[in-house]
C-alpha cells in the first residue's frame, strides 16, 4: 500500500494534468499566455462566485451611485479592451475602504471607499483601475495560480478546519478577496485606469491623489485600521508619481479638452451615506451581541474574536480550536430546525432534548460527524447545539470543536446559547448609525476652524481631515462643501 504523502503526490500530478493550460491573447498586451481559465470558464466563475460575495458582505441600497456606477461602468467597458464583455457593479454594504473585481466582470465597491472619495474622477479612476485587473485578465490569471495554491495546501489544512466545514463562509470563492496581485499587475491597471478614465474624459490625477489617501490610511493603521484595498493591492512606491506622469502623456493626446472632475455631484450621492459599522445589523458590547432589527441579544466567552456577516454570526477562539455558529433556519419549528440541521451537516445525534432558553422554546443537541482518513484513522468533530425560536424566526447555535478537546469548550458553548433572549433595552433598539453629512462653508476658514464651529469632537478632527483629502490647516472658501460624520 501506497504512503499517504505518495498518493499525495500521484493526485497531486494527476489534478495538474487536467489543468493543462491552454494558450491565450491577453485582450490588451495582444500576446499569448499560458491560461488555465477559458473566458467561457471566468465567466462561469465569476456568475459561481457572485452570491458567496453579497452573502458575505450584503449589498448597499444607493439608488443615485448605483445608477451612476452601471452608467459610467457600462460606458467603460465599451471602450475597454473587452467590449464585449458583460459587466456587473455593485455596492457592497461593508464599512471596510476596499474595491475589488473577480473573474467573468463582476467589480465591487464597498460602501467605506464611496465614503472615502470626493469626486467623480476618484471613482471613475478606482473603477478604471478595477476593470483593468478583469480586461487583462489578473483575476483569472490569480484563479489559475490559487488552484494549484490550495492543491498543495490541502494537505495542512489548520486545526480550526472543523469550523470552517460547517461555516458558510465559502472559502474558495472568498478567497479570491485576499489575493495580492503583483506589482507588474498592479502597474498595468494603473495604465489602464487612466487611459480608460481619460477617454471618459475625466481627470485621471484623481486617480493617483486618492491612491495618496489610501497610502495615508495604510500609515495611520494604528488609529483606523489598514484599508484592504492597500492589502490586497501592493503599492509601489513611485505609484502616485507613475500615475500622474501616465495622465500627462494622455491628456495630451486631447488638447483643448478640460478634464471632469465632479465632486459637488459626487458629494449629493454619497451625503447620507452610513459610514462605519452600521449598528442595526448587530453590535457588541462588553461581550455581548446585540441586534436592534431583530431585537435579541446574547453574550458570548471573553477574548472570543466575532465576526458579523449578513448570513451568520461566527465566534472563533483565540487558540482557533472551537468556534461557534449563530445563524438562522428556514424552519418554522425548533424540532423541524434540528432535523434538517443534523441532515444537512451529517451529523448524528448523541443526545437530544426540549428546553426552555429564557422563555423560549427551544431543542438542545450534542451531536457529532465521524470522518475516515486514507490512512483508516478517524477524526471526530461533536458540536453543541441550540434552535431557539423566538417570534416566527428560529434561531442556532452550533458550537463546534474536535472531540477530543470539546469537553474543554462545552461551558462555553452552553452559556453561550443559553443566553440568547430577546432585547428589550430602548437605548440599543433605538441605536443609529453615523453616516456622512456634506456641509457647506458659511464664510472663509480653515477646515480646523469648521470642525470647531460645528461641534466636531477634537480627537476626530485627523479622521475627518484624512476623509475630505485635505489638512486641518487648509482654507476653504464661502461655498465649498466639506464632509464630516454624524448621526
Amino acid at each position: 500500500m501506497k504512503t499517504g504523502k505518495a498518493l499525495f503526490t500521484i493526485s497531486f500530478v494527476l489534478i495538474l494534468i487536467f489543468l493543462i493550460p491552454s494558450c491565450a491573447v491577453n485582450p490588451v498586451s495582444g500576446k499569448r499566455q499560458i491560461m488555465f481559465v477559458s473566458e467561457e470558464q471566468e465567466i462561469a466563475m465569476g456568475t459561481q462566485y457572485h452570491p458567496s460575495v453579497i452573502s458575505t458582505f450584503g449589498v448597499y441600497e444607493n439608488d443615485p451611485l448605483q445608477k451612476f456606477l452601471e452608467e459610467k461602468g457600462t460606458q467603460m467597458g465599451q471602450l475597454s479592451h473587452r467590449p464585449n464583455l458583460r459587466y456587473h457593479f455593485t455596492i457592497l454594504d461593508s464599512p471596510v475602504v476596499n474595491a475589488f473585481a473577480v473573474p467573468g466582470g463582476y467589480l465591487y465597491f464597498t460602501r467605506g471607499i464611496l465614503a472615502q472619495m470626493n469626486s467623480e474622477a476618484e471613482l471613475i479612476g478606482v473603477l478604471g483601475h478595477e476593470m483593468g485587473h478583469v480586461t487583462a485578465r489578473h483575476t483569472a490569471q490569480q484563479q489559475t495560480n490559487q488552484q494549484i495554491g490550495q492543491i498543495v495546501l490541502a494537505g495542512g489544512m489548520i486545526a480550526s478546519k472543523e469550523i470552517y466545514e460547517l461555516a458558510d463562509v465559502a472559502m474558495a470563492g472568498m478567497q479570491l478577496l485576499f489575493l495580492s496581485f503583483s506589482r507588474e499587475h498592479e502597474r498595468e491597471s494603473d495604465r489602464l485606469g487612466v487611459e480608460y478614465a481619460t477617454k471618459m474624459g475625466y481627470d485621471a490625477n484623481k486617480m493617483a491623489d486618492f491612491f495618496g489617501v489610501l497610502d495615508k490610511m495604510s500609515m495611520a493603521s494604528s488609529e483606523g485600521g489598514v484599508p484592504t484595498f492597500m492589502s490586497t493591492h501592493p503599492d509601489p512606491k513611485d505609484r502616485f508619481t507613475t500615475v500622474h506622469s501616465l495622465t500627462d502623456t494622455w491628456q495630451a493626446k486631447y488638447p483643448g479638452e478640460k478634464f471632469a472632475v465632479n465632486s459637488d455631484h459626487y458629494l449629493d450621492m454619497i451625503d447620507g451615506i452610513v459610514y462605519g459599522e452600521d449598528p442595526r445589523q448587530g453590535f457588541v458590547e462588553n461581550n455581548t451581541f446585540y441586534h436592534p432589527d431583530l431585537r435579541f441579544q446574547f453574550k458570548f466567552p471573553d477574548k472570543w474574536v466575532l465576526v458579523n456577516t449578513p448570513t451568520q454570526v461566527q465566534i472563533i477562539s483565540l487558540d482557533q480550536k472551537a468556534g461557534i455558529i449563530f445563524t438562522l433556519s428556514e424552519e418554522s419549528t425548533p424540532a423541524a430546525a434540528s432535523q434538517k440541521a443534523l441532515g444537512d451537516l451529517r451529523l448524528t445525534a448523541l443526545d437530544s432534548k426540549t428546553v426552555s432558553v429564557n422563555g423560549n422554546e427551544a431543542v438542545e443537541v450534542v451531536s457529532q460527524q465521524v470522518n475516515q482518513a486514507q490512512d483508516g484513522s478517524q477524526t471526530v468533530t461533536k458540536v453543541m447545539s441550540y434552535f431557539i425560536k423566538k417570534g416566527e424566526k428560529v434561531y442556532i447555535f452550533h458550537g463546534i470543536s474536535n472531540g477530543t478537546t470539546f469537553d474543554n469548550y462545552l461551558p462555553a458553548f452552553e452559556s453561550t446559547g443559553r443566553d440568547f433572549k430577546v432585547l428589550t433595552d430602548q437605548n440599543k433598539i433605538n441605536i443609529k448609525p453615523e453616516r456622512i453629512r456634506v456641509k457647506t462653508a458659511p464664510k472663509s476658514a480653515s477646515l480646523q476652524e469648521l470642525f470647531a464651529a460645528l461641534n466636531v469632537p477634537k480627537d476626530q478632527y485627523k479622521e475627518f481631515a484624512l476623509l475630505n483629502n485635505k489638512e486641518l490647516s487648509t482654507r476653504l472658501e464661502k461655498g465649498d462643501r466639506f464632509k464630516i460624520v454624524s448621526k
